[in-house]
C-alpha cells in the first residue's frame, strides 16, 4: 500500500511539475537550453581530457613499461633527452634482473619505396627490435606477431598502407622496394592507436640496420623501453643507475676525450638516466627530440577547470532563475500547505521539477554533442566517436552528473519554497519576501561574471604570446623562402642543380644544406670545450649543436655576422673552421674577450678555429632558450634552401619542378615554405587558444542567458512600480538606469574579484616559455569593458522594453 501511494506521489509530482514547465515557457527554455549548453560543452571537454589522459595505456603491460631516458647536466643548466645510445638496453637487461624486457625504436623515415614503376615518399618508416609491437600490444590481422620482424628483409605495415599499394589483395609476402633494397611483407596491422605517442605506417628491423655498429653508451638516438617486473620499485632502479654509468659510460668517454678514468668520472654526477612511465609521456614530456608533438598536463587542468566552470555557470542559471520565480508560486505552496503538504513533500515536488530540467537539458546535449562533434574533432585533432558518448560507462556518469546537478541546482530553491509561512503567502507577501532574498542571487551573478572575465582575459593572453612567438625577431628572414626537400635524392648533380634554379631572376640566393630553422636536423648536444680550457677561471665543456652548411646559407636566411667573416666561398682552408653564435660565446666564457681566432675542441682531437660569431637566432621553436650553434662548412645535401622573389609563387614552383624532372632524381618533387614550417611549430599552442576562445565565448553567453532571464523575472514583479513611475512622469531613461545600475554594479564587482586571481594564474602560464609577453594593464580592462557591454546589453534589452510598456496596462487591476 505504501509503494503504490509513493508512486501515485511521484507521477503527481511528474504531471505537476510537466504542468509548470508548459506554463513558464520562457525560463524553461532557458534554464533548459543553458543547462544543455553547458552539459554539451562539459562532455565535450571531458571527451578531450579522457583522451588524453589514456595515452599509451593500449599495451598489456603498460603499468609495468617505461621509456629510458637522458638527463646531462650542460651549459648551467639540465637538458633532457628522451632517447639514449644504441648499447643501453641491453646492458640494462643485463646488469638488473627486475627488467624482463626492452625494446627500441628509432626513425628511419623518410624513405622512397618503389613499386610498379612508381616512386612513392613515405614519411613514416620506423626500425624497431623485433618484439616491439608485440610488446606494445599491437595485433596483427595478416602475419605472426612473434615472428613478423624477425627477418632482416621483412617488413610490417599497416592496412591503410597495404590498400595503397596493393589494393585489395593480399599483403603478406608482397615486396616494396625500400631506398633501393626488396623488403618482404611479413605483416599487417590495423593502425598504431591513436592515442599512442608514437606512430608509423610501416616497421623495419632495427638489428639489421645496426650490426655492424659500435655499441656505445655516451650518446643518444634510440627511444628505449623497458618491462619491469610487477613487483620491482622504479625509483630503487633509477637510483642504482649511476652504477652502469661508472661501468660503461665513464671509460668511453674517457676514451673519447683522450683523458684519464679519474678525471672522465665527474660524467657520474652529470650523466643521468631516469625512467618515465609509459602512460606519462604525452602529457609531461615536450623535449625537443619527441617522436611526435606532445600534450601538456597544464593544458589539462586548465581545461578540467573549464568544463567544471561551464558546468557550475549553467546550474547557477538554474538556481537564480528558481529562486527569483518563487513569489509566482508563492501561492502554489501556501495552498498545498492549507490541504496538508508536509515539508518534505514540497521539497520532492521541486526536486522532481529541477531533475526533470536536467534530464531534458541532457536529451537535448547528447543531440548538440553529435553535431558538433565532426567540428570539434576538426578543431582538436582528434577521432572522437558518438558511440563514445553512450556507452554504458559514459551514460552512466551522464546520467549521474544530471541528476547531481539538478538537486544541487534545485536543493536551495526547494527549500526556500518550502519554507514560506501559510499566513505570509496568503496574504500576499511573499513577493515582496522573494524578491528581498536577493543576497545569493547577487553571491551568484558575481561568481558567474568573475569566472566570464577571467576566461576573456586569460584568452587575450594566450592570443598575445602566441602571436608574440609567431612574429618576434628571429635573426632570420622567414619570409619569401622556399625550401626543396630531398634533394640528397640527386647525388653529385645537387649543385648542378642549385646552380640552374640560380639563373632565374626570381630566384636571389640559394644554399644547399638539410639545416633548417624550425628543425631538429642538426648534430645535438654535441660536447666542445675551449683550447684554453680552465677549470680554476670557471670555465667548463657545454654541449652545443651543429650545422654543417656552405658558404651562402649566412646571406640566404639574413642572418647577421656580427664579427669576424661567413666562410669564403670554395675555400678549402675553411673545412676546419666554424662560424658561432653569441649562446655559443657566452657559454665558452668568451664574454668579454674577441672569439675570433679562437679554439674549440671537440672529442679531444678535432679543433676548428673560429671565424666568425653571428647573432643568436631562433634556429629552433621561441618557446626554448637560444641553445649554442657551431656552423661548419661542408656539404649536407638534405635540401635546397631559396630566397626568392617574385609575387608569382605558383609559376615559380612550376618551373622548379620542372628543372627538378630533367635531373631525374629518385624522389618526387616535395617543397615546404619556411615560414608556415615555422608556424607548425606553435600548432598545439593555437589550437589550445582556438579551443579556449571558444569555451571562454561559451561561458559568457550561459552567464549572460541567466541574466536575460533574471533581468525578466525581476522586471516583472516591478512592472506596476515601472507604471507608477511612468505615470508620474518618470523619462524612458531614467527608469532604464535604475532597472540596470544594481544588476552593472555586480558585474563591476565581479570584473575586480577576477583581476587579481587571473593574473596570478597567467602569469604562473607564462612562465613556461623562455620568451614571453607582460600581461599589460589594458587585457583587463577590455576584459572588464567586455564583460559589462555583454550584462548591460542584455539588461537593457529588457529595460528599455519595461520602460517602454503602457503603463494603464500595469495598473488597470489597481
Amino acid at each position: 500500500m505504501i509503494q503504490v501511494n509513493r508512486t501515485l506521489m511521484l507521477k503527481n509530482y511528474i504531471k505537476t511539475a510537466w504542468r509548470n514547465l508548459k506554463r513558464n515557457k520562457i525560463f524553461s527554455f532557458i534554464n533548459v537550453f543553458g543547462l544543455s549548453v553547458g552539459l554539451a560543452c562539459c562532455m565535450l571537454i571531458c571527451a578531450y581530457v579522457y583522451s588524453e589522459l589514456n595515452y599509451d595505456t593500449y599495451p598489456a603491460q603498460a603499468k609495468q613499461m617505461y621509456r629510458v631516458g637522458l638527463r646531462s647536466i650542460e651549459n648551467n643548466g639540465v637538458s633532457e633527452y628522451p632517447m639514449v645510445d644504441i648499447a643501453v638496453a641491453q646492458g640494462i637487461k643485463s646488469m638488473y634482473p627486475e627488467v624482463l624486457e626492452t625494446t627500441r625504436l628509432t626513425g628511419r623515415g623518410p624513405v622512397f619505396i618503389k613499386y610498379n614503376d612508381r616512386q612513392f615518399k613515405e614519411e613514416h618508416v620506423q626500425l624497431v627490435d623485433p618484439n616491439f609491437l608485440q610488446l606494445f600490444s599491437i595485433p596483427l590481422i595478416e602475419g605472426d606477431n612473434k615472428t613478423s620482424l624477425t627477418d632482416p628483409s621483412g617488413m610490417v605495415i599497416t592496412k591503410a598502407m597495404a590498400v595503397k599499394y596493393f589494393g585489395d589483395q593480399q599483403a603478406l609476402g608482397k615486396t616494396l622496394a625500400i631506398d633501393g633494397k626488396p623488403y618482404k611483407v611479413t605483416g599487417v596491422i590495423d593502425q598504431v592507436p591513436d592515442d599512442s605517442h608514437f606512430h608509423g605506417d610501416a616497421f623495419l628491423n632495427l638489428p639489421s640496420f645496426t650490426e655492424k655498429a659500435k655499441q656505445t653508451w655516451s650518446n643518444i638516438g634510440f627511444f628505449t623501453y623497458v618491462v619491469l617486473d610487477k613487483n620491482a620499485n622504479a625509483k630503487k632502479l633509477e637510483a642504482a643507475f649511476p652504477e652502469m654509468v661508472r661501468k660503461f659510460v665513464v671509460p668511453e668517454i674517457a676514451h673519447d676525450l683522450g683523458t684519464s678514468v679519474a678525471q672522465a668520472s665527474k660524467a657520474v654526477n652529470t650523466f643521468l638516466f631516469y625512467l618515465q612511465p609509459l602512460s606519462d609521456i604525452h602529457l609531461h614530456s615536450a623535449t625537443k627530440y619527441e617522436l611526435e608533438a606532445n600534450g601538456d598536463i597544464h593544458y589539462i587542468y586548465i581545461f578540467a577547470a573549464l568544463a567544471v566552470f561551464i558546468l557550475l555557470l549553467a546550474g547557477i542559471n538554474f538556481t537564480n532563475l528558481s529562486t527569483a520565480s518563487s513569489a509566482k508560486r508563492s501561492k502554489e505552496v501556501g495552498i498545498r500547505k492549507v490541504l496538508g503538504s508536509e515539508k518534505s513533500g514540497l521539497v520532492s515536488q521541486f526536486l522532481t521539477e529541477s531533475v526533470m530540467l536536467t534530464v531534458f537539458a541532457l536529451l537535448l546535449a547528447l543531440g548538440m554533442v553529435h553535431l558538433l562533434l565532426p567540428l570539434f574533432n576538426n578543431l582538436a585533432g582528434k577521432h572522437i566517436e558518438s558511440a563514445f558518448f553512450l556507452s554504458p560507462k559514459a551514460l552512466t556518469i551522464e546520467l549521474l552528473t544530471a541528476f547531481i546537478v539538478g538537486i544541487l541546482a534545485g536543493i536551495y530553491p526547494a527549500f526556500f519554497l518550502s519554507s514560506f509561512q501559510i499566513i505570509s503567502v496568503l496574504k500576499g507577501n511573499s513577493a515582496t519576501k522573494a524578491e528581498g532574498k536577493g543576497t545569493l542571487r547577487s553571491g551568484l551573478i558575481i561568481f558567474q561574471f568573475a569566472v566570464s572575465t577571467a576566461l576573456i582575459i586569460s584568452t587575450f593572453v594566450v592570443y598575445q604570446q602566441l602571436h608574440f612567438m609567431q612574429n618576434k625577431k628571429l635573426g632570420y628572414n622567414k619570409e619569401q623562402v622556399l625550401v626543396i626537400n630531398d634533394t640528397y635524392t640527386l647525388g653529385n648533380n645537387v649543385d648542378a642543380f642549385k646552380n640552374q634554379l640560380l639563373r632565374n631572376p626570381q630566384i636571389t640566393s640559394a644554399t644547399i644544406s638539410s639545416a633548417v630553422p624550425g628543425k631538429s636536423n642538426g648534430m645535438d648536444g654535441t660536447q666542445i670545450a675551449a683550447k684554453e680550457f680552465d677549470d680554476k677561471a670557471g670555465h667548463a665543456d657545454i654541449h652545443t649543436n651543429i650545422y654543417h652548411v656552405d658558404e651562402s646559407y649566412v646571406p640566404t636566411l639574413g642572418l647577421q655576422v656580427i664579427k669576424g667573416r661567413n666562410f669564403y666561398p670554395s675555400f678549402p682552408g675553411d673545412s676546419m673552421s666554424v662560424v658561432v653564435n653569441e649562446s655559443l660565446v657566452k657559454g665558452l666564457g668568451w664574454g668579454d674577450t674577441d672569439p675570433v681566432g679562437k679554439t674549440i675542441v671537440r672529442s679531444a682531437v678535432m679543433q676548428y678555429k673560429v671565424v666568425g660569431v653571428i647573432k643568436d637566432f631562433h634556429y629552433a621553436s621561441a618557446k626554448q632558450k637560444i641553445a649554442p650553434l657551431m656552423l661548419l662548412s661542408g656539404h649536407n645535401t638534405g635540401t635546397v634552401i631559396l630566397k626568392v622573389k617574385t609575387g608569382d609563387i605558383k609559376s615559380l614552383i612550376n618551373n622548379i619542378k620542372t628543372e627538378w624532372d630533367s635531373f631525374r632524381a629518385q624522389a618526387p618533387f616535395s617543397y615546404s615554405f619556411l615560414d608556415e614550417q615555422y608556424a607548425s611549430l606553435y600548432a598545439s599552442e593555437q589550437q589550445t587558444g582556438e579551443i579556449f576562445t571558444i569555451f571562454s565565448c561559451v561561458a559568457l553567453i550561459i552567464a549572460s542567458l541567466g541574466l536575460f532571464g533574471l533581468a525578466a523575472f525581476m522586471i516583472r514583479l516591478r512592472v506596476k512600480e515601472i507604471g507608477i513611475r511612468k505615470v508620474l512622469g518618470a523619462s524612458t531613461g531614467s527608469i532604464t538606469y535604475m532597472l540596470s545600475r544594481e544588476f552593472l554594479k555586480l558585474i563591476v564587482i565581479a570584473s575586480v574579484i577576477s583581476f587579481p586571481v587571473t593574473w596570478f594564474a597567467m602569469h604562473k602560464w607564462l612562465q613556461e616559455f623562455a620568451y614571453r609577453i607582460n600581461i599589460q594593464w589594458w587585457v583587463f580592462l577590455a576584459a572588464g569593458v567586455i564583460a559589462f557591454l555583454v550584462a548591460g546589453i542584455t539588461i537593457s534589452f529588457q529595460s528599455v522594453k519595461a520602460a517602454l510598456a503602457n503603463p494603464v496596462k500595469s495598473l488597470r487591476s489597481e
